[in-house]
């Protein structure tokens, strides 16, 4: 018997530099600053809440939308921040993280031949997910370096067959946030048009220095065609739960059901449950930029006493730094070197870009324990 030949659908899917980093500083003993997830526990009070839910029996299928009082907390937590009104029954749906959210989105939206803007640098998933949907991807680079939007360069990408385009912000990689200028900008073009946009805000709530996440839901012309994606894991530190949101008109909502209750069904009850508990108590999620801003500013404090150059981190909980002070390596080869030599590992820029574009930028991650950074930073004194 012979195992038949499969004909891949991602073709230019390897293996990520993010496997590659985190194998290299497992190795090497480096601390990992390129994991873009916390090293540290969540509020013991969730996990009461979870287990509670299972102990009292809630671990049978719930509704293929998420349960009632989930989607209405999620209803009135987007109500009171940004002051609209999604409807819980037919304009929320719970989902297996961010990651699936996006993908369904797009295979519900996306026909083949359909072109999708995405920003580069971007998220990993974003490409791949609209090449599965027949889609084509059409990539715009954010501004080198200030990574703002280049709205001439986006519109210049809009044509008769843009289905959609991505956005996110808190940006992953760059750690930029979108102003509200920038999404007055961005309504004004699509206005005449009937492009969708897929808002990507899973870090809505890490922004700094006092400002204002400006989700697409803030503004009308936006959210009458935006689906608008959050996630549980990132807000509550437990990302290995994957457990998000979109919020859309009931009439997008409709369609993503149908996509959705066929690849995932639906979302784990218990953890569900355990969530509309805790949300119950707004504390968390609003004490949120603080706490990250603590990191921030500590990591961004030793940071100083390198050659790097510090680039601004507005959100997210990402910090991208310049090397072209401390070396002559490109991107990537510099991350290899760092996590071996230095013991500390990043990630290249590089590798949210299609192109490899090299602009001698690197990613931390400071979503880690103290002591965790501060040995990073110890390590990193070297230079």
């Amino acid at each position: 018997m012979t195992t038949p030949f499969i004909q891949t659908k991602l073709p230019a899917v390897g293996t990520t530099i993010f496997t590659v980093m985190s194998a290299l500083a497992l190795d090497k003993n480096a601390v990992n600053l390129g994991q873009g997830f916390p090293d540290f526990n969540c509020d013991p009070a969730l996990v009461d809440a979870v287990t509670h839910a299972m102990q009292q029996g809630l671990n049978q299928y719930p509704p293929m939308a998420g349960i009632p009082v989930l989607r209405q907390a999620v209803s009135d937590k987007v109500a009171a921040l940004h002051g609209k009104r999604y409807d819980a029954n037919s304009e929320i749906t719970i989902t297996a993280g961010a990651t699936q959210a996006i993908i369904t989105i797009i295979l519900a939206i996306v026909q083949a031949g359909d072109e999708v803007i995405v920003l580069e640098p971007c998220y990993d998933s974003y490409v791949p997910n609209i090449e599965l949907a027949g889609g084509t991807v059409v990539r715009v680079p954010l501004t080198p370096q200030t990574f703002r939007p280049d709205f001439d360069k986006i519109s210049a990408a809009m044509t008769p067959k843009t289905r959609a385009i991505l956005i996110n912000s808190p940006h992953n990689p760059s750690a930029t946030i979108w102003t509200e200028a920038e999404m007055l900008k961005l309504q004004e073009i699509l206005e005449p048009t009937n492009i969708f946009l897929i808002s990507d805000e899973v870090y809505e709530h890490m922004v700094f220095d006092g400002k204002t996440h400006q989700s697409a839901a803030r503004f009308a012309g936006l959210a009458d065609r935006a689906f608008i994606v959050s996630s549980f894991g990132k807000t509550f530190h437990v990302t290995g739960w994957k457990v998000g949101t979109v919020c859309a008109p009931a009439s997008l909502t409709t369609e993503f059901r149908k996509v959705h209750q066929f690849n995932v069904f639906t979302v784990n009850t218990p953890v569900q449950y355990g969530l509309a508990s805790y949300l119950t108590n707004p504390e968390p999620y609003l004490a949120l930029p603080a706490f990250y801003q603590k990191k921030r500013e500590l990591f961004r404090a030793g940071l100083a006493k390198t050659k790097f150059k510090i680039l601004p981190s507005e959100g997210s909980y990402f910090q991208c730094v310049n090397i072209s002070d401390v070396s002559d390596l490109p991107e990537s080869e510099f991350c290899k070197w760092l996590t071996a030599e230095i013991g500390v590992a990043a990630i290249p820029l590089s590798a949210f870009y299609g192109s490899g574009f090299d602009q001698r930028v690197v990613r931390f991650c400071f979503a880690k324990k103290d002591e965790t950074l501060n040995l990073a930073l110890t390590r990193l004194a070297k230079l």
